[in-house]
């Protein structure tokens, strides 16, 4: 059915607001990677390089303490986090902090694939925080810094002690490069490169504190290890992984294209500006859903509302009138809509998520993009209401 509803008279001049992966940086273009590795490698001179430099970069524009190693490791925050659960856990009990999919993803793999026994599982609903106070540091937890799917961020590392017993595991992959991460506070930090910084897929990084390093070189854990997981040899720390010396072949295009995202990202004036353009990002979403009748921010406390992964549900009485499955559907023709008219690409909320919108404010994300979008997204759903109500 067609409705004479008027497109509004700005569009984005970049579509993609997908959550991951993210939009390359503004005037990325594949000419001005350094390729001088493809081809050798990755354990050749060159190749070693180029990867201790990202190691280096990373440091620098993340303000990790020289305490603490980096690494880079094989399939994604994924695969980090992975690492770092099936290599530490089970020395002591651990708490499963979940609001969101990824979170409760950690939480089923402790439960079911590791077979931990002493396990306490702290959730929320989506759109909430757990209650943090709750959380014990005398054992382990593992928790997301930035629920992606949800939208819902813990405010800072304030609910961390200094002088917790357990190690602290934290998922940090939509707030790294966005947000201030405690890293006085966080044992193991896990992100992967397509998110703030729009590189790539397949890799992901692992930040060790010297507790984490401790636990590592005093402990063995009771299964065995995949060899992608191995961070010890001989009870002592691979110290190789942390200068370059992958554990498997990383893709040196994908190196290169996330050392020019850490460059350009130094050049902007490194987090601080990263994570100014994301605020700004998110202001421009959150202006905008303030002033709607139709849209909420799925985060309810402001103190907890995600800068990067914006998660928004659909309020409208008509819409919520519908059942689950036809508000699903109502909330995936406005994003079919947007897709169609060439203005935002995979803005659909996350399959496990509630029925709505999901929008990239990460910093590679002009701001005029999204303010150009805003309009858009009231034309999708009026235009779908229209269809709605003439299908009555």
């Amino acid at each position: 059915m067609t409705t004479n509803i008027p497109t509004p008279d700005v569009r984005p001049a970049n579509p993609r607001f997908s959550s991951g992966p993210c939009a390359k940086r503004p005037g990325w273009a594949p000419e001005g990677l350094d390729t001088s590795t493809l081809g050798r490698s990755h354990r050749s001179k060159p190749g070693k390089a180029m990867l201790a430099d990202a190691i280096a970069l990373t440091r620098e524009v993340l303000k990790v303490p020289e305490t603490h190693r980096i690494g880079i490791v094989p399939a994604s925050d994924t695969g980090a986090v992975e690492m770092a659960m099936w290599s530490l856990l089970g020395e002591r009990g651990v708490d499963m902090v979940a609001w969101e999919s990824f979170g409760a993803g950690w939480v089923t793999d402790v439960v079911k694939q590791l077979k931990l026994e002493d396990v306490r599982r702290i959730e929320a609903d989506y759109g909430e925080l757990p209650d943090l106070s709750t959380i014990d540091f005398d054992r382990d937890v593992v928790f997301t810094w930035n629920g992606t799917t949800s939208g819902v961020r813990v405010p800072n590392g304030d609910f961390i002690p200094t002088d917790r017993k357990g190690l602290t595991i934290c998922d940090a992959t939509s707030a790294a490069f966005a947000q201030e991460l405690d890293f006085d506070k966080l044992d193991v930090t896990t992100f992967s490169w397509q998110k703030v910084l729009g590189g790539e897929g397949g890799h992901g990084v692992i930040i060790l504190s010297p507790r984490a390093v401790e636990r590592l070189e005093s402990y063995t854990p009771a299964w065995p290890l995949p060899k992608i997981f191995r961070m010890t040899k001989g009870g002592k720390l691979i110290e190789g992984i942390f200068r370059g010396e992958t554990i498997n072949t990383p893709s040196m295009l994908c190196v290169a294209d996330y050392i020019d995202a850490l460059n350009w990202a130094k050049g902007l004036g490194g987090l601080d500006a990263l994570k100014a353009r994301a605020d700004a990002n998110f202001k421009a979403i959150q202006n905008h859903v303030d002033a709607s009748t139709w849209l909420e921010n799925l985060a309810k406390d402001p103190a907890t509302r995600s800068n990067t992964s914006v998660c928004l549900k659909i309020v409208d009485p008509a819409v919520t009138a519908l059942s689950a499955e036809d508000q699903a559907t109502f909330a995936k023709a406005i994003v079919s809509a947007l897709d169609k008219a060439g203005v935002a690409f995979d803005i659909g909320a996350y399959r496990d998520a509630p029925s709505g919108l999901r929008i990239w404010a990460g910093a590679t994300v002009e701001t005029s993009d999204l303010e150009a979008l805003m309009p858009w997204l009231d034309w999708a759903f009026e235009t779908q209401k229209a269809a709605l109500k003439a299908a009555a």
